[in-house]
């Protein structure tokens, strides 16, 4: 099973349009659009509450249905619009939710961390409306996907620049819808 996280709060978002391209050569998939989701940030009370179920053996619990429905996806799609320099904080929140020692992520006995997950592969779609580094915040998730979650491959597909006054949006999302098109990627 693919998951597709989508981290596109607008429906007509051209993120989401790249990422339906990109979802259209791929059959099994599970949508998890986190803006329809009840995700909160670890608060105190939250981070508290998740540390005493961890120290239970609680690992069954309802907290953990995200990082357990994460560790077992095939392959893993992230889509999120490059804002403020950064991913949509909804997807910081996910993230945190996820992040489970001891299901998506363990320690060896050199203090390691070591990957639990199950994806082959994490491809994260983005668009933006200028030219921006370090790569739209894919740096971060490919730190996180390799060094934590255990997902050895990771690709990053976009379109950049429209907004940019005298450019064609149209046509530069186009250019990349085709580019998904004729990829072998998938």
């Amino acid at each position: 099973m693919t998951l597709y996280i989508n981290a596109c709060p607008r429906e007509e978002s051209r993120t989401a349009r790249l990422a339906r391209a990109y979802l259209a050569r791929i059959s099994d998939v599970t949508e998890l659009n986190i803006y329809d989701q009840p995700l909160v940030p670890l608060n105190r009370e939250r981070l508290a509450h998740r540390e005493s179920l961890i120290a239970g053996g609680k690992w069954h619990d309802p907290m953990f249905d995200y990082a357990h429905q994460f560790a077992d996806a095939d392959d893993i799609i992230i889509a999120a619009p490059y804002w403020d320099l950064g991913f949509p904080a909804q997807l910081k929140t996910y993230i945190e939710n996820i992040y489970v020692t001891g299901i998506v992520s363990a320690y060896n006995d050199h203090g390691q961390s070591c990957g639990l997950c199950r994806a082959r592969s994490l491809t994260y779609i983005t668009t933006a409306g200028g030219a921006y580094d370090p790569r739209f915040s894919f740096d971060y998730l490919t730190a996180m996907a390799k060094e934590y979650f255990g997902i050895r491959e990771t690709r990053l597909i976009y379109a950049e620049c429209l907004d940019i006054c005298g450019n064609d949006p149209e046509a530069i999302l186009q250019s990349a819808i085709n580019q998904i098109e004729r990829s072998d990627d998938r």
